[in-house]
């Protein structure tokens, strides 16, 4: 039983149940030189959703989230930010949308609250409604102990969380997150998570995020993209690129050799373990697939005492698909719509 291939994602639009959509982009391509760093992708992210583009050092996910938040312009293709042409109206986009580097930008001479104040003074808001933006979002990041206090004392997770805190100060619908939580202990990258979980789920804020960290994109992503090479090689929910990659199987155990037999002798292609009394089968770990399963294991009369899927997981998905320009494994469609 092969892998099922990813199913292409129809069009989102604001109507039909469909979410509006955020950002989308029809073959940007950047070159430095004779490098090219981006070899003409195309993306289509709907509105208060997550999406993760994961990719090597390398890839091209830094100089996406550079021409779509227009501090560097593409030499070909064409993208809408928030309903705004990205070239056409570069003003429009930015006041829609709100930018985190992979290094936090604060200024550690400066208090937490002072460094929120003048965000606020950059997005022209009057004293007072600065004041109160400050005073919200030190609350909402658990800041406000430490508001009057010089960033330069501030740890690693504080300044994070002051950093995409004063990205908020404008209010932007789409965010860019480069790496959020690169060089984070475990506790603090969680708290960024639920941060940034909350932002989507509570505000409906647009989230576009790189990331090296698979667990990460597993954890936060509605949809994410491989990137390799400046190549989109695949794309799909987390569950839909693990089941682009071989391996994946249900394993089967039953209560006494002559099921494991007669079981084997159904499925042809499965690995027998006559000392665990187990049945290891391909499968794509799909309803479908686990259906088609467990009715030939009823129609063979076996008695199965217990039944587990296995996937591959996002590392084995990225391991699988980058660093290979035309990988067997990616469905020959899928390539070449990304050419």
């Amino acid at each position: 039983m092969a892998p099922a291939p990813i199913p292409t994602p129809a069009p989102a639009t604001s109507s039909g149940g469909h979410r509006p959509i955020a950002i989308s982009a029809v073959g940007l391509r950047k070159s430095y030189g004779e490098k090219v760093v981006l070899d003409g992708i195309d993306l289509r992210i709907p509105e208060g959703t997550v999406f993760a583009l994961l990719g090597p050092n390398g890839a091209g996910k830094t100089t996406t989230v550079e021409i779509l938040s227009t501090l560097i312009t593409a030499d070909a293709g064409q993208a809408r930010i928030g309903g705004h042409e990205l070239t056409g109206d570069p003003d429009a986009v930015r006041r829609q949308i709100g930018v985190t580097g992979q290094f936090a930008a604060v200024d550690g001479l400066l208090t937490a609250e002072e460094n929120l104040l003048l965000m606020a003074d950059l997005h022209h808001l009057s004293r007072g409604e600065g004041r109160r933006r400050a005073t919200e979002l030190l609350e909402r990041f658990e800041l406000t102990e430490a508001a009057r206090k010089n960033v330069a004392t501030f740890s690693g997770g504080m300044r994070r969380k002051l950093d995409l805190a004063m990205t908020l100060v404008g209010r932007p619908r789409i965010i860019f997150l480069d790496e959020p939580t690169t060089g984070l202990d475990p506790r603090s990258r969680r708290v960024m998570w639920e941060l940034i979980r909350n932002l989507v789920t509570e505000q409906g804020v647009t989230i576009f995020l790189t990331t090296q960290y698979l667990d990460e994109a597993d954890h936060l992503a509605d949809r994410i993209a491989v990137l390799d090479h400046g190549r989109l090689v695949a794309e799909g929910t987390a569950e839909e690129l693990k089941r682009l990659i071989p391996g994946g199987h249900v394993r089967v155990q039953f209560s006494d050799e002559a099921g494991l037999a007669t079981a084997a002798a159904v499925f042809g292609v499965a690995t027998r373990d006559d000392a665990s009394l187990t049945l290891q089968i391909p499968s794509d770990g799909s309803l479908t697939n686990l259906r088609a399963v467990l009715d030939v294991l009823d129609h063979s009369g076996a008695r199965a005492e217990s039944l587990t899927v296995h996937t591959p997981d996002l590392d084995d998905v990225f391991l699988t698909l980058t660093g290979q320009q035309n990988n067997p494994t990616v469905p020959a469609a899928r390539q070449e719509s990304n050419r």
